[in-house]
């Protein structure tokens, strides 16, 4: 048996492997130092043409570009009229944005609990919070795998319930062979450079409302509006009116030329990202007492996360020390995530009696292992290598599996 490195063994690498990594070529600098050469920096022409690539690709009628992924969440939110008194369900293993875009229109979100296979929101529980002040969900696509779309929306259309979808993990991914941003009312990706396609950071909403479509291109922009159908008089060229309260969430012509550059390697990234994650499967299926994930028969994932679980009864040691291990071993792992309603502010502001038992059972054993696609063959042994050293050094010598 290999000395663990946090035990004064060699590690497996010399340098650290990170979770997730942006790629970039020379593509991608001609793209945006084109747009440092033009007339155009902020806001130009390249931002309609990426919302119009990235609403192509999906196969949704509109997009509207937003600075940020959580921006774009919260303009989701004002497009879906949430406000005071408002409950909106939402799965509590996400990104705080994914419930925080409630709070900012003064709305309540309400955590259902998560499927203990695909650790996606589980349509059973969203059905079992639902009350008369529910408007809304937003279903996240945890780790790059769809919700089950079409028993979500079977719930929302029973209870009169607008759909979001959070997409920041799955864009390239489908669903009964449909991609995602094309199934929900509104549908959220993210550009962060540790996604599947990066603008440094940057969002996205995708729909086919028309209506949905206006409310958000007004949002991002102060509220404010130029549109001749719309505007209450006309006092000459130069004239504008503030019909909403919006902010300042525009995305530039910079990060639009990115995007548009990053949009053309999109497939080749996602193909990667599942090669890599099939040799991740193959490698731990045969090791008992690591949970793979799942993946449900009707989605495609498109795998930003590769999330594996140590069943706490089949090692000696805890998550917390199996992540030490591994990071001493130069792999980068990472947490995917700490329940939302976990959060001091949230506890302060009501969630202290909150407990959603399938994501508190996924918490306390879940570690995310590096996957990008610049990832190489070599890369993907070293952390299949880790694994299993850290494995075979904490696995209990008098487990026994069924």
């Amino acid at each position: 048996m290999e000395e663990l490195a946090l035990e004064g063994g060699q590690p497996v690498r010399k340098n650290l492997l990170p979770y997730g990594k942006q790629w970039l070529d020379e593509n991608d600098r001609a793209a945006v130092l084109s747009v440092l050469e033009s007339d155009f920096i902020t806001q130009g022409p390249m931002i309609p043409r990426f919302e119009e690539a990235v609403a192509t690709y999906v196969g949704a009628k509109f997009a509207v570009a937003f600075c940020n992924g959580t921006a774009a969440l919260h303009a989701a939110c004002f497009a879906a009229e949430i406000g005071n008194g408002d409950e909106v369900i939402t799965t509590p293993i996400t990104f705080l944005a994914s419930s925080n875009c409630v709070l900012y229109q003064g709305g309540t979100p309400v955590f259902a609990d998560i499927k203990p296979d695909t650790y996606n929101i589980d349509p059973v529980s969203i059905e079992s919070k639902i009350t008369s002040r529910t408007k809304a969900i937003i279903a996240v696509d945890f780790t790059g795998q769809p919700v089950e779309v079409n028993e979500i929306h079977r719930i929302a259309r029973d209870h009169n319930l607008l759909v979001i979808q959070d997409a920041a993990h799955s864009l390239g991914a489908k669903y009964s062979d449909k991609k995602v941003g094309s199934l929900a009312d509104m549908t959220m990706f993210s550009f962060h450079p540790v996604k599947h396609i990066t603008t440094g950071e940057g969002g996205v909403i995708t729909t086919d409302s028309q209506r949905l479509y206006e409310k958000l291109l007004l949002f991002r922009n102060h509220g404010m509006t130029r549109n001749q159908d719309i505007i209450m008089r006309n006092e000459g060229p130069w004239y504008y009116e503030m019909h909403e309260l919006g902010y300042n969430y525009r995305m530039t012509d910079l990060q639009a030329a990115l995007g548009l550059s990053q949009l053309n390697r999109l497939d080749d990234f996602v193909e990667r990202r599942r090669e890599i994650a099939m040799k991740y499967q193959n490698s731990f299926i045969e090791m008992p007492g690591i949970q793979i994930p799942y993946q449900h028969p009707q989605s495609n994932s498109s795998w930003h996360l590769y999330v594996i679980r140590f069943k706490k009864e089949a090692f000696d040691k805890n998550r917390r020390d199996i992540f030490a291990a591994l990071r001493a071993e130069n792999i980068g792992v990472n947490v995917h995530y700490i329940p939302v309603y976990r959060q001091p502010y949230y506890q302060q502001i009501g969630y202290e009696q909150t407990h959603c038992v399938e994501a508190e059972s996924y918490y306390e054993e879940a570690i995310t292992l590096p996957l990008f696609p610049r990832m190489t063959n070599e890369d993907v042994q070293d952390v299949v290598r880790a694994v299993k050293k850290i494995y075979d050094a904490y696995l209990r010598t008098n487990i026994r599996f069924s």
